[in-house]
């Protein structure tokens, strides 16, 4: 009989302000500090190579297309109609089949600390992690939550990355501007509100870190806050 291996695995949070990581390894998993991009080449736990790299970046230049009407030559033009797009921007994509679907996003924010990243942080074999928005992660994580309401969200840079689903619809995918983390709660209960969902009754799960503060503050709405 064949032993399982074990698999180690870096996932890499990539902002505008710098950068954090995940590593499990061994069943033990160590969480970073957020850390400035001036670490990136001191930093003791990228000197190794890993079986599986996730490059997650902080990017709010995205829309999530039904996969039927997602032609190539009309990328460009679809995430225009959402958010801007600069002449020197590169728009690209990634599937979704779990809501068969296409992610049209631009990685121009941020998107030198994630090369810079992809060269350093190697898989096993040698090869790079492409750099993908956070927003991506965070659909291919919605089946982690066991609750048939889920509510997963993201908060970084002044930006708040939302997703909502009720069992496998998705009902939304979306990135709101909040200069504070009160903006940020704002956005999320009329969310919920538009979708008739009741806080009291609900989990909300983050993929990023709260500190104290945030955390009582959600704390006091929501039936639960969890973290993945």
């Amino acid at each position: 009989m064949t032993m399982k291996q074990n698999t180690d695995r870096i996932s890499i949070q990539v902002g505008l302000s710098g950068y954090s990581f995940r590593i499990e390894a061994d069943t033990r998993t160590h969480s970073s500090e957020w850390m400035s991009s001036d670490r990136v080449f001191t930093t003791v736990e990228f000197q190794k190579r890993y079986d599986e790299v996730e490059l997650a970046v902080f990017t709010p230049k995205f829309t999530l297309v039904p996969a039927q009407f997602c032609p190539p030559e009309d990328m460009r033009r679809l995430l225009s109609e959402v958010t801007s797009v600069g002449d020197d921007e590169q728009v690209e994509s990634v599937s979704v089949p779990e809501y068969n679907a296409v992610l049209l996003y631009s990685n121009s924010i941020g998107e030198s600390l994630s090369k810079v990243l992809a060269e350093t942080v190697l898989r096993t074999d040698g090869s790079k992690a492409r750099p993908l928005p956070m927003i991506y992660y965070m659909l291919r994580r919605l089946e982690d939550i066991p609750e048939y309401n889920r509510i997963l969200a993201a908060y970084m840079d002044g930006v708040l990355y939302l997703i909502i689903a009720q069992g496998r619809t998705l009902l939304l995918c979306n990135s709101f501007r909040a200069s504070d983390f009160t903006t940020a709660q704002y956005f999320i209960f009329l969310a919920m509100k538009k979708l008739q969902l009741n806080p009291e009754m609900s989990t909300l799960t983050f993929m990023t870190h709260l500190d104290e503060e945030q955390e009582m503050s959600v704390y006091r709405y929501f039936r639960s806050v969890e973290h993945i």
